[in-house]
C-alpha cells in the first residue's frame, strides 16, 4: 500500500479523450495518508455544457465560462501531481483525458495508479453496485457534491482507506499500483476548407452557432458539419 499519492477526478463533456473536453479537474495531494493540499478548477470549454452533463454535475455555461484555459489548467495539474502515483475510481478514464490534454500542450503525464473500482471488484464481489456513490453509501462516507471533481477525488481517497482497513491484510496484492497506458491522438486544428464550408452551411440554413468556429479542431468541425447535413441537408446549388 502506498501512502503518498494524488487523488484525481475529472468531469468532462463526454466519454472520448480525443473528441470531448475536460470540464473540471479536482485533485488532492496525499502525504502519509493525509490530505495536504488540493487543486480544483473549472475549464472554459468555449461551448455550451451538454444538457446531460449540466444535469449530472450542476455545472452551468456561466460556471464553465469563468473557468481557466485548458493549457493553464493542465500545466498547473501536472505540476501539482509531481512524480507521485495517482488514485481514482475508474482512474483510467480520468487519466486518458489528462494524458490527452497534456500531450496536446506538449506535456508529459506518465503515471502508476491505484483504482478503487478495480479494488472493489476484487474484494467486494457480492456488492450489486460499485459506483463511487454506491460504495460511499455502503461505507457511510460523506460524498459531498457527487459528480464534482474535487469531491469525487476526496471520496475515492476515503474509500481507499476504508477498503484497506477491511481487506489490506487479506488481499495486499489488490493495493499495488499499476502503470497506466493511453496513446494520445494528435489533435489537428480546423482546416481552411472546413472553416469555409461550415460557415457556408450555417449561413445557408440560417443557423446561429453555439460556439466559436475558430476554436474547433478538425474532428470537431467534421462532426458539426455531419450533424448539420444530417438534420438540415446539404447546400443546394442553383
Amino acid at each position: 500500500m502506498i501512502y503518498d499519492y494524488v487523488a484525481l477526478d475529472v468531469e468532462t463533456t463526454g466519454f472520448s479523450p480525443h473528441k470531448d473536453r475536460l470540464l473540471e479537474i479536482g485533485a488532492a495531494l496525499i502525504r502519509k495518508g493525509k490530505v495536504c493540499r488540493t487543486y480544483e478548477t473549472l475549464i472554459n470549454i468555449k461551448m455550451p455544457v451538454p444538457q446531460k452533463i449540466r444535469e449530472l454535475t450542476g455545472i452551468t455555461d456561466s460556471m464553465a465560462g469563468s473557468g481557466k484555459e485548458i493549457g493553464t489548467a493542465i500545466r498547473e495539474l501536472t505540476e501539482f501531481c509531481e512524480d507521485l502515483p495517482v488514485l481514482g475510481h475508474n482512474v483510467q478514464f480520468d487519466f486518458g483525458f489528462v494524458k490527452q490534454a497534456a500531450a496536446d500542450h506538449g506535456l508529459a503525464f506518465e503515471k502508476e495508479a491505484l483504482d478503487t473500482l478495480k479494488i472493489a471488484r476484487k474484494v467486494l464481489p457480492e456488492v450489486s453496485s460499485r459506483s463511487l456513490q454506491a460504495l460511499c453509501g455502503y461505507y457511510r462516507i460523506d460524498a459531498g457534491r457527487a459528480h464534482r471533481a474535487l469531491d469525487d477525488a476526496l471520496s475515492a481517497h476515503q474509500l481507499l482507506w476504508k477498503l484497506w482497513e477491511v481487506f489490506g491484510e487479506r488481499e495486499p496484492e489488490a493495493f499495488v499500483p499499476e502503470r497506466l497506458t493511453y496513446e494520445p491522438k494528435k489533435s489537428s486544428p480546423i482546416t481552411k476548407s472546413q472553416k469555409g464550408y461550415l460557415k457556408d452551411l450555417l449561413k445557408y440554413h440560417k443557423i446561429e452557432p453555439d460556439r466559436c468556429i475558430e476554436d474547433m479542431n478538425k474532428s470537431e468541425a467534421s462532426r458539426m458539419i455531419d450533424q448539420i447535413i444530417s438534420q438540415y441537408g446539404r447546400i443546394m446549388r442553383q
